[in-house]
């Protein structure tokens, strides 16, 4: 095991309550098959009972960072990206959308493949996906088609939240932007950088906005601004 590569796991969190432990528990359940992670968890300014629960389960996380105030998503990203020693970084939400016993396939690649990218697919599902939003999927399917096309990969599904990178691929002090595109201008700078891109299938139990999904249709705007400055700028 200590010769294995070690992997940063990210995990943003902000008033998830119902779900930090069980995703914590759902990492700390993969150290059975002796991969080697870190899990670092940045607590966004909650004002429920998440940094509580935080408190009270730090045998489960390796890295805590607390921001003072809540600064969203891409703040916290960056933050994580400043506190990982992995080779590799994954991000994983605390909403519990995403299995983190899908991260099994993403370890295996990385030991045989020295992959320099890996995308999770939602469309190209091992088990279950939970239907979208049809908007969210025209969407989706967009500006994937869009990355593909410029970028010349062949993705199914570049907007997942599963995606794996080799960390020295990226320039974290490059990164400008803190919102929902933060993910596309992230792809855009390891996919130039790398060569050895692959893609395999997850499961997805996606939330509604009534359950507190956030993100928009009109969020593919700014997402396909980031896609095209990536490649020419």
């Amino acid at each position: 095991m200590d010769n294995q590569i070690l992997v940063s796991i990210i995990v943003p969190v902000y008033n998830e309550e119902e779900t930090i432990l069980a995703v914590l528990k759902k990492l700390s359940n993969i150290r059975k098959f002796e991969y080697k992670f870190e899990v670092i968890v940045i607590n966004d300014g909650s004002n429920d009972n998440t940094g509580k629960i935080l408190d009270e389960n730090q045998s489960l996380i390796d890295k805590q960072i607390n921001n003072e105030t809540n600064r969203g998503k891409g703040y916290s990203v960056k933050k994580g990206l400043d506190s990982a020693d992995g080779k590799y970084i994954i991000f994983q939400d605390a909403d519990l959308e995403y299995d983190p016993s899908d991260f099994i396939k993403f370890f295996k690649l990385i030991k045989n493949f020295d992959p320099d990218l890996i995308l999770g697919s939602r469309f190209a599902y091992t088990e279950y996906t939970r239907s979208h939003n049809i908007f969210n999927k025209f969407g989706n399917n967009l500006i994937t088609l869009i990355f593909n096309l410029i970028y010349n990969t062949t993705f199914t599904d570049i907007y997942s939240c599963y995606a794996c990178f080799k960390k020295e691929l990226l320039n974290i002090n490059s990164l400008k932007t803190v919102g929902f595109e933060q993910h596309a201008e992230i792809l855009c700078k390891v996919v130039m950088q790398g060569k050895k891109f692959y893609e395999v299938p997850i499961n997805y139990n996606g939330r509604s906005h009534d359950e507190g999904k956030k993100i928009k249709f009109y969020h593919i705007f700014p997402v396909i601004f980031q896609i095209l400055i990536g490649r020419f700028s």
